[in-house]
């Protein structure tokens, strides 16, 4: 579980780099809602929820 956990936070992180022009204009919002998804990620696995 943990393995396909962060397989798909890694595929999720490079699927938000703006990379293509129409998501330039998005600036780092996409990737600052992965950032705090990964940051409650890694606080629940610390505690031993995951």
């Amino acid at each position: 579980m943990t393995t396909v956990l962060v397989i798909v936070l890694i595929l999720v992180l490079v699927g938000v780099i703006p990379a293509w022009p129409h998501s330039r204009e998005w600036g780092y919002m996409p990737s600052g809602i992965v950032g705090i998804i990964v940051l409650v990620l890694l606080v629940l696995f610390l505690a031993g929820r995951i």
